[in-house]
C-alpha cells in the first residue's frame, strides 16, 4: 500500500517565507527530539537564504548550525536547497568551489541536496549533482515550475529525462510562486510518472490558496512525497499545514502514518516561538491570488514593497507589479526564483522609478543578457540586449566553463581569518558579510540583532531611549549599542557606539546647529556632508544603496556614459555612468558608503 511521506520545512523555508529567515538555532534545538521522533521523510533545514541570514543578521556560523542540528536529529534525513552552480550566492562559482562546498556540507551532516537552476538550464546542475553523488548523498534534481509561452509539460518532461540521465535519486517539482492549479498538477505528475522512474516530490507555496488541493491531486496521480510546514508557520507564502495534510490522508490508502498528537505538540511549541519574531513578520501573510496573473512570489512582493518604501515611492507598487511581467518577457521568460526574481524585480523597480525603461540597467541584467547565468528559456528582446551589452559577444557555452579555479585564491584573500575550509566557503558565498563576521568572531564581538522584548516595548511606551537597538536604512539593518556620550551642554558632542560589534565615534549636533549649517546635503555615517545633486555634472544614483567601488579619482578625464561608480541595492549591482564628458573635480564617496538619490556623489567639470 502506498504511503505519503512528508518533508517538513519548519527549519528553513517556512520561516524564510514568513519571518524573513530570522529563526535562531537556539529556538530550533529544544524541539529537535520531537521532530526527530515524528517520522518525516526529511527535515529541510539549510540552504536558500539561511546561510546569508545566519552571517548577516543572526551572527551565527551556518556550518555550526548544520553540525548542531545533525547531532540533535540523529534519526532524520537533513535536507538543503542548493542553487546549482550559484550554490547559495547570486553568481556562478567555479567547479572546484562547487565540489568543495558539496563535499563539506556532506561531511558536516547533509543527507539530501535539492538542486535547482533558476533558468532550468541543466548544464548548471551537472557539477553539483556529480558532487552529491561522489559524496554518497541523495541528489534531488529539481524543475522550477512556471508558466509562459515557452514553458509547458513537454519542456518539463524533457528536463526530467535529462535529470534522470545525470543520476538523480529523485525529482522535485518546485512551485516557488504557488502557480500550480490542481488539475494542471495532476496532468504534470502523470506525464512525469510515465517519462521517468524517479520518485517525485512536490514543493508548492500556498500563496494563491491552492497548494493543498494541488498536493492531493498530485498524490492521486502518483506523487507520494510532499513538502509541508507545521501549522503555526504554514499558509500564505509558506506551505500547506503539516497537521492538516496528515489528517486529510488519515485512514486512506495514502495514510502518512504520522502521529497527529505529536505533530500538534510540535505545532504548539512553534506557536510560541513565532511570537518572538513578530517584528520580522511579512505584511503579505494571507492569500494573494495576484500571483496567478503576475507570477510574482509572495516573498518577492514584500521585497518590492520594502524597496519602494525606502524611496518614498510605495504608491508606485501597482506600476512595478505591472512592469515585472514586461521585464520578464524582455529577458526571455525566466522563472521567478532566486536569483532571477531579484534580477527581474530590481530592473522593474528601476524602470518605474527612473521614468524610463532601461535608462539604468543593473550589472546582473547585463550579465544575464550576455549569457553568464545560462541559457534563457525563450528569445530575449534584441533591443534591450543591445542597449545593455552593446556589441559584446553572447556566451553560448556553460557559463562555469569560463571560470578559473577559485579555492586557492579565496584562501589567500581571507587569510588567517579563516580557520577551516568552511570559513573559506562562507567567504566565497558572501565576501563582505563573511569577512565582517569572521573579523567579529576573531575579536569576540559577535552580536546578533536583538529580538524586541517586553522591556524594550515598555521603554518605548515611556518615551525613554534604549541603549541597544536596530537601525534599518536602505534595506540594511545595523545593530547599535550606545556605550557613552559627551556632556549635554556641548552643542557638538561625541556619542560612543558599537555598530554591528565595531566601535564608532559619531559627532552629534543640536537641532539649532543643524538648521544653521544645513545646505541641503545629506549626512553619511561618519558625519560628513555631500552637496545636493543639481548641476549637469553631478553624478547621482537612481535609488538608495551602498557604494561597491569608485572607478575614478580627482583629475581623471571621462566621457559621457563612462562608468564611474558601482552601487549595490537590493543585492543587485548597478554601474553609474558619467552624465557629461569632462574632468573629475570632486569625489564625495568611498567604498562602503550609504548613498541617496539626491546626493552629488561625484562632480564632473
Amino acid at each position: 500500500m502506498p504511503r505519503v511521506q512528508i518533508t517538513e520545512t519548519i527549519l528553513r523555508d517556512a520561516h524564510q517565507s514568513l519571518i524573513a529567515t530570522r529563526m535562531r538555532t537556539e529556538d530550533m534545538l529544544p524541539i529537535c527530539a520531537k521532530l526527530d521522533k515524528a517520522g518525516f521523510w526529511s527535515l529541510e533545514m539549510w540552504g536558500g537564504a539561511t546561510f546569508d541570514s545566519c552571517l548577516r543578521y543572526l551572527k551565527e556560523d551556518p556550518w555550526e548550525r548544520l553540525r548542531k542540528l545533525r547531532e540533535a536529529l540523529p534519526n532524520s534525513r537533513l535536507q538543503m536547497l542548493l542553487r546549482g552552480q550559484n550554490l547559495l550566492g547570486y553568481r556562478h562559482y567555479s567547479d572546484d568551489v562547487v565540489r568543495a562546498f558539496v563535499a563539506r556540507a556532506a561531511v558536516n551532516g547533509m543527507d539530501v541536496f535539492r538542486v535547482f537552476d533558476a533558468l532550468n538550464d541543466v548544464r548548471n546542475l551537472r557539477v553539483s549533482i556529480e558532487a552529491v553523488k561522489a559524496a554518497g548523498k541523495h541528489a534531488q534534481g529539481t524543475i522550477c515550475y512556471t508558466t509562459s509561452p515557452v514553458h509547458g509539460i513537454e519542456q518539463f518532461v524533457a528536463m526530467a529525462r535529462e535529470l534522470e540521465q545525470l543520476g538523480c535519486d529523485s525529482l522535485a517539482i518546485k512551485d516557488m510562486a504557488g502557480l500550480l492549479t490542481p488539475y494542471v498538477t495532476a496532468e504534470l505528475v502523470t506525464a512525469l510518472k510515465k517519462a521517468v522512474k524517479l520518485p517525485i516530490h512536490l514543493h508548492s507555496h500556498a500563496t494563491a490558496g491552492l497548494a493543498s488541493m494541488c498536493q492531493l491531486k498530485a498524490i492521486e496521480s502518483g506523487c507520494l512525497n510532499i513538502d509541508t510546514a507545521i501549522s503555526p508557520f504554514s499558509g500564505g507564502t509558506s506551505h500547506p499545514p503539516t497537521e492538516s495534510m496528515v489528517a486529510a490522508l488519515k485512514n486512506t490508502e495514502y495514510d502518512t502514518g504520522l502521529d497527529l498528537p505529536l505533530l500538534q505538540e510540535i505545532g504548539m511549541y512553534f506557536y510560541h516561538v513565532r511570537k518572538k519574531y513578530q517584528r520580522f513578520e511579512s505584511e503579505f501573510t494571507g492569500i494573494d491570488t495576484r500571483v496567478q496573473v503576475n507570477q510574482i512570489p509572495g516573498g518577492m512582493i514584500s521585497n518590492l514593497a520594502n524597496q519602494l518604501r525606502e524611496q518614498g515611492a510605495l504608491d508606485h507598487m501597482s506600476a512595478v507589479l505591472d512592469e515585472v511581467p514586461r521585464v520578464r518577457e524582455d529577458l526571455g521568460y525566466p522563472p521567478l526564483v532566486t536569483p532571477t526574481s531579484q534580477i527581474v524585480g530590481t530592473q522593474a523597480v528601476l524602470n518605474v522609478i527612473t521614468g524610463s525603461r532601461y535608462k539604468s540597467i543593473t550589472n546582473e541584467v547585463k550579465f544575464y543578457l550576455q549569457g553568464r547565468y545560462g541559457r534563457p528559456p525563450g528569445k530575449v528582446n534584441g533591443i534591450v540586449r543591445q542597449q545593455a551589452i552593446g556589441n559584446e559577444d553572447v556566451i553560448d557555452c556553460r557559463p562555469a566553463d569560463l571560470l578559473k579555479a577559485e579555492m586557492h585564491t579565496l584562501k589567500d584573500e581571507i587569510g588567517n581569518l579563516a580557520s577551516s575550509d568552511e570559513d573559506v566557503l562562507s567567504f566565497a558565498m558572501f565576501p563582505d558579510i563573511a569577512r565582517a563576521f569572521l573579523e567579529q568572531r576573531q575579536a569576540g564581538t559577535l552580536m546578533p540583532e536583538p529580538l524586541e522584548d517586553a522591556a524594550t516595548a515598555a521603554a518605548v511606551q515611556k518615551g525613554t531611549v534604549p541603549v541597544e537597538f536596530n537601525v534599518t536604512m536602505h534595506g540594511e539593518t545595523y545593530h547599535i549599542h550606545v556605550t557613552g556620550a559627551g556632556h549635554k551642554n556641548q552643542n557638538r558632542r561625541p556619542f560612543y557606539v558599537s555598530v554591528d560589534g565595531s566601535p564608532e565615534e559619531i559627532m552629534v549636533e543640536t537641532l539649532e546647529e543643524l538648521d544653521a549649517s544645513d545646505n541641503g546635503g545629506a549626512r553619511n555615517v561618519k558625519g560628513s556632508r555631500r552637496p545636493k545633486a543639481q548641476a549637469p555634472g553631478h553624478v547621482t544614483t537612481s535609488m538608495p544603496g551602498t557604494i561597491v567601488d569608485v572607478l575614478v579619482k580627482v583629475g581623471d578625464e571621462v566621457k559621457e556614459g563612462d562608468p564611474v561608480l558601482i552601487t549595490e541595492a537590493m543585492k543587485m549591482e548597478t554601474e553609474v555612468h558619467a552624465p557629461i564628458s569632462g574632468r573629475i573635480s570632486a569625489v564625495h564617496v568611498a567604498k562602503g558608503d550609504a548613498v541617496n538619490p539626491d546626493e552629488a556623489l561625484i562632480e564632473i567639470a
